[in-house]
Protein backbone atom coordinates (compact mmCIF):
# COMPACT_ATOMS: atom_id res chain seq x y z
CA UNK A 1 0.00 0.00 0.00
CA UNK A 2 2.69 2.44 0.77
CA UNK A 3 4.77 1.94 -2.76
CA UNK A 4 1.56 2.81 -4.11
CA UNK A 5 1.27 5.95 -2.40
CA UNK A 6 4.72 6.60 -3.33
CA UNK A 7 4.47 5.86 -7.04
CA UNK A 8 1.22 7.62 -7.04
CA UNK A 9 3.23 11.64 -5.25
CA UNK A 10 6.23 10.96 -7.89
CA UNK A 11 3.79 10.72 -10.70
CA UNK A 12 2.48 14.16 -9.43
CA UNK A 13 5.54 15.86 -9.28
CA UNK A 14 6.86 14.65 -13.08
CA UNK A 15 3.56 16.02 -14.58
CA UNK A 16 3.79 19.67 -12.55
CA UNK A 17 7.60 20.15 -13.81
CA UNK A 18 5.96 19.28 -17.11
CA UNK A 19 3.26 21.50 -16.76
CA UNK A 20 5.80 24.45 -15.34
CA UNK A 21 8.57 23.21 -18.49
CA UNK A 22 5.52 23.86 -20.88
CA UNK A 23 4.28 27.57 -19.33
CA UNK A 24 7.88 28.56 -19.37
CA UNK A 25 8.37 27.44 -23.00
CA UNK A 26 5.17 29.41 -23.43
CA UNK A 27 6.26 32.34 -21.81
CA UNK A 28 9.88 32.87 -23.65
CA UNK A 29 7.83 32.52 -26.94
CA UNK A 30 5.51 35.08 -25.99
CA UNK A 31 7.86 36.82 -23.82
CA UNK A 32 7.44 40.33 -25.35
CA UNK A 33 3.43 41.32 -23.97
CA UNK A 34 4.28 39.47 -20.42
CA UNK A 35 7.84 41.30 -19.80
CA UNK A 36 6.22 44.09 -20.62
CA UNK A 37 3.91 43.88 -18.27
CA UNK A 38 6.15 42.98 -15.66
CA UNK A 39 8.88 45.58 -16.53
CA UNK A 40 5.87 48.02 -16.16
CA UNK A 41 4.93 46.97 -12.92
CA UNK A 42 8.41 46.67 -11.47
CA UNK A 43 9.03 50.72 -12.91
CA UNK A 44 5.66 51.52 -11.31
CA UNK A 45 6.86 49.16 -7.63
CA UNK A 46 10.55 51.30 -8.26
CA UNK A 47 10.27 54.55 -9.22
CA UNK A 48 9.67 55.96 -5.97
CA UNK A 49 12.78 54.34 -4.57
CA UNK A 50 14.68 55.65 -7.68
CA UNK A 51 13.50 58.79 -7.86
CA UNK A 52 14.49 59.65 -3.93
CA UNK A 53 18.13 57.80 -4.58
CA UNK A 54 18.27 60.26 -7.80
CA UNK A 55 17.24 63.04 -5.84
CA UNK A 56 19.41 62.48 -2.60
CA UNK A 57 22.44 61.98 -4.97
CA UNK A 58 21.10 65.21 -6.42
CA UNK A 59 21.30 67.20 -2.94
CA UNK A 60 24.81 65.32 -1.58
CA UNK A 61 26.42 66.47 -5.51
CA UNK A 62 24.95 70.18 -4.63
CA UNK A 63 26.07 70.19 -1.05
CA UNK A 64 29.61 69.32 -2.14
CA UNK A 65 29.64 71.42 -4.65
CA UNK A 66 28.17 74.20 -2.44
CA UNK A 67 31.26 73.76 0.42
CA UNK A 68 33.67 72.87 -2.63
CA UNK A 69 33.10 76.71 -4.15
CA UNK A 70 32.69 78.34 -0.91
CA UNK A 71 35.96 77.25 0.14
CA UNK A 72 37.60 78.22 -3.27
CA UNK A 73 35.88 81.92 -3.30
CA UNK A 74 37.26 82.13 0.55
CA UNK A 75 40.70 81.04 -0.79
CA UNK A 76 40.17 83.25 -3.62
CA UNK A 77 39.34 86.36 -1.37
CA UNK A 78 42.17 85.81 1.01
CA UNK A 79 44.83 85.77 -2.43
CA UNK A 80 42.85 88.77 -3.41
CA UNK A 81 43.41 90.70 -0.17
CA UNK A 82 46.73 89.81 0.04
CA UNK A 83 47.56 91.14 -3.37
CA UNK A 84 45.76 93.82 -2.06
CA UNK A 85 47.69 94.68 0.83
CA UNK A 86 51.14 93.95 -1.34
CA UNK A 87 49.78 96.66 -3.24
CA UNK A 88 48.79 99.05 -0.95
CA UNK A 89 52.19 99.04 0.73
CA UNK A 90 54.18 98.67 -2.48
CA UNK A 91 52.10 102.60 -3.28
CA UNK A 92 53.35 103.64 0.55
CA UNK A 93 56.84 102.59 0.24
CA UNK A 94 56.73 104.68 -3.09
CA UNK A 95 54.53 107.79 -1.78
CA UNK A 96 57.35 107.74 1.29
CA UNK A 97 60.40 107.96 -0.97
CA UNK A 98 58.31 110.27 -3.47
CA UNK A 99 58.10 112.63 -0.31
CA UNK A 100 61.84 112.60 0.56
CA UNK A 101 62.94 112.95 -3.16
CA UNK A 102 60.61 116.50 -3.04
CA UNK A 103 62.40 117.80 0.23
CA UNK A 104 65.48 117.02 -1.04
CA UNK A 105 65.22 118.88 -4.27
CA UNK A 106 63.27 121.90 -2.50
CA UNK A 107 66.03 122.07 -0.33
CA UNK A 108 68.28 122.16 -2.68
CA UNK A 109 66.98 124.10 -4.89
CA UNK A 110 66.64 126.57 -2.48
CA UNK A 111 69.91 126.89 -1.36
CA UNK A 112 72.22 129.91 -3.23
CA UNK A 113 75.08 128.93 -5.47
CA UNK A 114 77.66 129.80 -3.19
CA UNK A 115 76.88 128.30 -0.62
CA UNK A 116 78.43 124.59 -0.11
CA UNK A 117 76.87 122.53 2.35
CA UNK A 118 76.19 119.33 3.18
CA UNK A 119 73.04 117.13 3.75
CA UNK A 120 72.17 115.62 6.60
CA UNK A 121 69.65 113.10 7.76
CA UNK A 122 68.73 113.95 11.37
CA UNK A 123 68.47 110.21 13.31
CA UNK A 124 67.35 112.03 16.94
CA UNK A 125 64.92 114.72 17.41
CA UNK A 126 64.58 116.56 20.48
CA UNK A 127 61.87 114.43 21.88
CA UNK A 128 64.34 111.18 21.14
CA UNK A 129 67.74 112.90 22.52
CA UNK A 130 68.74 115.80 24.82
CA UNK A 131 66.42 118.24 24.97
CA UNK A 132 66.82 120.91 22.07
CA UNK A 133 69.76 119.08 20.37
CA UNK A 134 69.56 117.04 16.98
CA UNK A 135 72.09 113.89 15.94
CA UNK A 136 72.50 114.19 12.60
CA UNK A 137 74.48 111.13 10.07
CA UNK A 138 77.55 113.38 9.01
CA UNK A 139 80.60 113.19 10.38
CA UNK A 140 84.28 113.92 10.49
CA UNK A 141 84.57 111.39 7.50
CA UNK A 142 82.39 114.19 5.70
CA UNK A 143 84.37 116.79 6.63
CA UNK A 144 82.38 118.65 9.49
CA UNK A 145 83.54 120.25 12.18
CA UNK A 146 82.37 121.85 15.37
CA UNK A 147 80.79 125.61 14.78
CA UNK A 148 79.16 124.64 11.77
CA UNK A 149 76.12 126.43 11.47
CA UNK A 150 72.88 124.05 10.52
CA UNK A 151 70.10 125.10 8.27
CA UNK A 152 66.18 123.74 7.85
CA UNK A 153 64.95 123.38 4.61
CA UNK A 154 67.74 125.19 2.97
CA UNK A 155 67.59 128.86 4.18
CA UNK A 156 66.47 129.03 7.95
CA UNK A 157 68.59 128.64 10.57
CA UNK A 158 67.91 126.10 13.85
CA UNK A 159 71.57 125.29 15.46
CA UNK A 160 75.23 124.86 15.38
CA UNK A 161 77.20 121.72 15.37
CA UNK A 162 78.66 120.81 18.90
CA UNK A 163 80.20 117.61 18.85
CA UNK A 164 81.49 115.98 15.67
CA UNK A 165 82.77 111.73 15.86
CA UNK A 166 83.25 109.80 12.90
CA UNK A 167 79.83 109.44 11.24
CA UNK A 168 77.73 111.29 12.90
CA UNK A 169 77.43 114.80 14.80
CA UNK A 170 75.88 116.54 17.19
CA UNK A 171 73.52 119.74 17.05
CA UNK A 172 72.69 122.21 19.65
CA UNK A 173 69.31 124.51 18.33
CA UNK A 174 69.66 128.11 19.05
CA UNK A 175 66.86 127.57 21.19
CA UNK A 176 67.79 125.34 23.60
CA UNK A 177 67.62 126.84 27.36
CA UNK A 178 69.96 129.50 28.05
CA UNK A 179 71.82 129.73 24.78
CA UNK A 180 72.20 133.22 23.54
CA UNK A 181 72.73 134.42 20.03
CA UNK A 182 73.38 138.03 18.31
CA UNK A 183 70.55 139.31 15.75
CA UNK A 184 69.85 141.89 14.15
CA UNK A 185 66.07 143.36 13.81
CA UNK A 186 64.85 143.94 10.16
CA UNK A 187 64.04 147.05 8.59
CA UNK A 188 66.87 148.02 10.60
CA UNK A 189 70.53 148.09 12.01
CA UNK A 190 69.80 147.44 15.83
CA UNK A 191 71.78 144.62 16.91
CA UNK A 192 70.12 142.66 19.91
CA UNK A 193 70.67 139.46 21.70
CA UNK A 194 67.84 136.45 22.04
CA UNK A 195 67.78 133.53 24.47
CA UNK A 196 66.84 130.32 24.37
CA UNK A 197 63.66 129.18 25.90
CA UNK A 198 63.63 125.95 24.42
CA UNK A 199 60.92 124.15 21.84
CA UNK A 200 62.08 126.44 19.42
CA UNK A 201 61.10 129.36 21.77
CA UNK A 202 63.14 132.69 22.40
CA UNK A 203 62.86 135.92 24.03
CA UNK A 204 64.11 139.39 24.19
CA UNK A 205 64.81 142.03 26.30
CA UNK A 206 64.07 145.48 25.08
CA UNK A 207 64.29 149.23 26.45
CA UNK A 208 60.52 150.21 27.37
CA UNK A 209 60.50 152.96 24.34
CA UNK A 210 61.86 150.70 21.95
CA UNK A 211 58.75 150.15 19.26
CA UNK A 212 58.51 146.60 18.52
CA UNK A 213 55.33 145.16 16.34
CA UNK A 214 53.74 141.22 16.17
CA UNK A 215 55.38 139.68 13.29
CA UNK A 216 58.89 141.63 13.36
CA UNK A 217 61.67 139.07 12.02
CA UNK A 218 64.70 138.93 13.39
CA UNK A 219 67.82 137.46 11.35
CA UNK A 220 71.81 136.53 12.10
CA UNK A 221 74.17 139.16 11.70
CA UNK A 222 75.62 138.78 7.84
CA UNK A 223 74.99 139.34 4.40
CA UNK A 224 72.59 136.76 3.86
CA UNK A 225 69.39 137.32 6.06
CA UNK A 226 68.89 133.95 7.44
CA UNK A 227 65.63 134.19 9.83
CA UNK A 228 66.41 132.99 13.00
CA UNK A 229 62.73 134.12 14.68
CA UNK A 230 59.30 135.86 14.20
CA UNK A 231 58.01 138.02 17.28
CA UNK A 232 55.19 136.57 18.65
CA UNK A 233 53.92 137.83 21.95
CA UNK A 234 55.20 141.36 23.55
CA UNK A 235 55.03 141.76 27.49
CA UNK A 236 55.30 144.94 28.73
CA UNK A 237 54.57 146.51 32.27
CA UNK A 238 54.46 150.68 32.97
CA UNK A 239 56.45 150.18 35.96
CA UNK A 240 59.40 148.22 34.24
CA UNK A 241 62.01 150.17 32.37
CA UNK A 242 62.18 147.46 30.00
CA UNK A 243 59.74 144.48 27.97
CA UNK A 244 60.01 141.45 26.72
CA UNK A 245 59.77 139.88 23.40
CA UNK A 246 58.62 136.18 22.40
CA UNK A 247 59.93 134.86 19.44
CA UNK A 248 59.66 131.52 17.68
CA UNK A 249 61.47 129.56 15.35
CA UNK A 250 59.95 129.54 11.53
CA UNK A 251 60.12 125.78 11.21
CA UNK A 252 58.83 123.23 13.51
CA UNK A 253 61.86 120.67 14.16
CA UNK A 254 59.73 117.75 14.78
CA UNK A 255 58.36 117.84 11.14
CA UNK A 256 61.75 117.71 9.13
CA UNK A 257 64.03 115.04 8.31
CA UNK A 258 67.08 116.69 6.48
CA UNK A 259 69.03 119.46 7.44
CA UNK A 260 72.07 121.30 5.81
CA UNK A 261 75.52 122.01 6.79
CA UNK A 262 78.03 124.45 6.67
CA UNK A 263 81.71 123.34 5.17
Amino acid sequence: MSYLLDKRIKRDKLVKYIISFIILCILIYFRSPVFNGLSYFSHFIFRPVLVLGNNIGENISSAGSYFYSKKSLLLENENLRFKLNEQETRISNYNSILDENLKIKEILERKQEKTNMILAGILSKPNQSLYDTLVIDVGLKDGIVSGKKVFARGFIPIGYVSEVYANSSKVNLFSISGEKTEVVMVGGDVFMQVVGRGGGNFEMILPRDFILEKGTEVVLPGITPYVLGIVEIIISDPRDSYQKALLTSPVNIQGIKFVEVEK
